[in-house]
């Protein structure tokens, strides 16, 4: 499979990968072949990347963490979880609990994998991805920092429900409040305290995630040390999905929003924190085609846990009309680097 822009996408394609709806069901399933219309319908509702079958990459796995299953699980909880506070009803912290155990399960299980963050997003399952994906990156770091299982389970339910206090808000509504009691981050934390079932660390994650290190952050301007691990676990991978994945523009591609994130060091987010994040995650997913600093250009078609910036790309080449298929490591050969992503 090939990585690849909705703008690059041909009719007569196949889709490698299943989109999914708000409530978890496929849209359209891995293997359709695609049509103008379903093209233009993809582009109208807010997909800007897919995942495309190629001859070429027919191998070529995405080694996802979170099975599909999983995956349609918590799609599916989130949505009626975030419907029935929307609509003023009560919600089950077991629904929430079911959805974090198969995150953890997963994890648990594929903890050596580097996380790729390709699941194709539409404007209705965006919100639904993003709790998701940020409860994936912060169990991970929460395990690569040595977190015990119960702590994991507060941290995966806190990451889960961090933006929790936005239902029933618009961008708009946010951004015109001078009462930071009303901030999604207070909401947010009142909503997750009222469950008795929840430990009190899980609603303060929840509040927490908008500090940062410097004390410029918000609702209350905690420094570093007054900020819980958790939250600042949250506020890292809260930041980078956010980056690659922002409602209102096309997102930056994975190592620039890693550059932007280490940029943030010791200012917005924790320099610990950011260090265990840096070797989970994948800078160039499989599927990816770069531009290597020998000019050839081909596509990454496996990753190296703790050398996230130097996959295995695969180079096809035409040589007397017959194809020369090689694949250059990275971590092996150490004078060519990626110059550019072919995105």
């Amino acid at each position: 499979m090939k990585y690849v822009s909705i703008e690059s996408v041909e009719p007569g394609q196949f889709l490698g990968k299943t989109v999914y709806s708000g409530n978890g069901t496929a849209l359209l399933s891995a293997g359709v072949q695609l049509t103008v219309f379903m093209i233009n319908t993809l582009n109208r509702i807010g997909v800007t990347m897919l995942y495309i079958q190629d001859p070429d990459f027919d191998d070529v796995e995405t080694e996802d963490i979170l099975s599909e299953a999983t995956k349609q699980t918590v799609i599916n909880e989130m949505n009626g979880t975030f419907e029935a506070i929307r609509s003023g009803k009560e919600w089950s912290t077991k629904k929430i609990g079911v959805s974090v155990n198969r995150i953890m399960e997963d994890v648990l299980s594929n903890k050596e994998l580097l996380i790729q963050l390709t699941d194709i997003r539409t404007e209705d399952n965006a919100q639904y991805v993003h709790a998701m994906n940020v409860c994936l990156i912060s169990t991970l770091i929460g395990v690569n920092m040595g977190l015990n299982i119960n702590q994991l389970k507060d941290l995966a339910i806190g990451a889960l429900l961090h933006d929790v206090g936005k239902n029933g808000m618009t961008i708009s509504d946010e951004e015109q409040q001078v009462d930071l009691k009303e901030h999604h981050t207070w909401r947010g934390f009142e909503l997750i305290k009222s469950k008795r079932e929840f430990n009190l660390l899980i609603a303060h994650t929840a509040l927490q995630h908008h500090e940062r290190i410097d004390g410029t952050g918000i609702p209350r301007g905690l420094e570093a040390e007054k900020i819980h691990t958790f939250a600042k676990i949250v506020a890292v991978a809260n930041t980078y999905d956010n980056l690659i994945n922002p409602l209102d523009h096309r997102g930056m591609l994975p190592h620039e929003a890693c550059e932007e994130l280490m940029a943030m060091s010791e200012k917005q987010l924790d320099h610990e924190v950011l260090v265990q994040f840096t070797r989970i995650i994948s800078v160039y997913p499989n599927g990816m085609a770069v531009r290597l600093s020998t000019k050839e250009t081909g596509v990454v078609v496996r990753q190296h846990r703790g050398l996230p910036g130097r996959p295995v790309v695969r180079v096809v080449r035409t040589n007397d009309d017959q194809l020369d298929v090689t694949e250059i490591d990275l971590a092996k050969q150490t004078t060519v680097f990626i110059e550019a992503v072919l995105a």
